[in-house]
Formats: C-alpha cells, sequence, structure tokens
C-alpha cells in the first residue's frame, strides 16, 4: 500500500519500416506479427511494443511534479501523456537540485502529501529519489522519437 508511480514508453508498429521488428517481436512470442495481416481480419498482431520506462515508490516530490506540469493539478490515478521536453525537464530540475540543493530557484520539487506517500522531508530518500530519477531519465531520453510516454500513479 502506498504511493507507487510508473512511466511507460510505447512505440506502435504500423508502418512498412515496422514490419520486420513486429514480425520478429511476434515469433518470440508466438504470435503472427505481420503487420499487413491486420487488414485481412487477423487476430494477434503485434501492433505496439510497450515497456515500463521507469518504476517509483513512493516518490512523492516527483509524483507532485506529474501532477503539477502533466496533470493539471488532477491527483486521480488516470494515466497521462507526457512529451519528451517534460521529461527533459524534470531531469534538468532534478539534476539542478543534486548539484545546487541550497539554491533558489522559480520551481523546485517540493514533497507532498498523500495517503502512505512517504517522508515529507527532504532527506537522502528524497536525494535518492531524484538521483534514481535523473539515471532513469537519461535511459528514457535515449529512446527513439517513435517512443511516446504515459505516466500514471496508484495508491
Amino acid at each position: 500500500m502506498g504511493l507507487d508511480m510508473y512511466l511507460s514508453a510505447k512505440r506502435y508498429l504500423w508502418s512498412d519500416q515496422d514490419k520486420d521488428l513486429a514480425k520478429k517481436v511476434g515469433e518470440v512470442i508466438g504470435v503472427d506479427g505481420d503487420p499487413e495481416k491486420r487488414f485481412n481480419g487477423a487476430s494477434l498482431v503485434v501492433k505496439e511494443i510497450s515497456l515500463e520506462a521507469m518504476y517509483w515508490r513512493k516518490a512523492n516530490a516527483i509524483h507532485g511534479w506529474f501532477v503539477n506540469v502533466v496533470q493539471d493539478g488532477e491527483d486521480n490515478c488516470r494515466e497521462y501523456e507526457v512529451d519528451k521536453e517534460q521529461l527533459q525537464t524534470l531531469r534538468d530540475l532534478c539534476k539542478d537540485i543534486l548539484e545546487h540543493p541550497d539554491a533558489e530557484r522559480d520551481e523546485d520539487l517540493e514533497p507532498t502529501e498523500g495517503f502512505f506517500f512517504g517522508s515529507y522531508n527532504k532527506d537522502e530518500w528524497y536525494y535518492k529519489d531524484l538521483k534514481d530519477t535523473v539515471e532513469g531519465l537519461d535511459k528514457v531520453l535515449a529512446l527513439p522519437d517513435e517512443y511516446s510516454f504515459t505516466y500514471q500513479a496508484s495508491w
């Protein structure tokens, strides 16, 4: 029980350039991966690759950022689209706080209160969450442009 947070990355396999990749994925999971089959009413056609790009547990300051920046203040456990520029902004903010923890900035990552959201202090766990976020988002941002991203939290 508590705050669980997920960043997902998806790549849709619709174009001719994705046909070989769809077939390879289909072979691995034991289905016909040929995207052309969908036009013939075939089922079990590989149409996307979905990754759990990041997972956080009780990183309430990061969650608060997503709620305020991506979700227009709505904290409702729904899935929200996130663009790469927003992820870059979050990564850069985390880096800046880690490099200059006492600096004043227009935007900050304040701990966010909620039901079983963890510590509300800027303690070692807070800074570990920021460090993990920077490291994880560096990998996520290196994904090809064909990937789209969503964020969802639950508690």
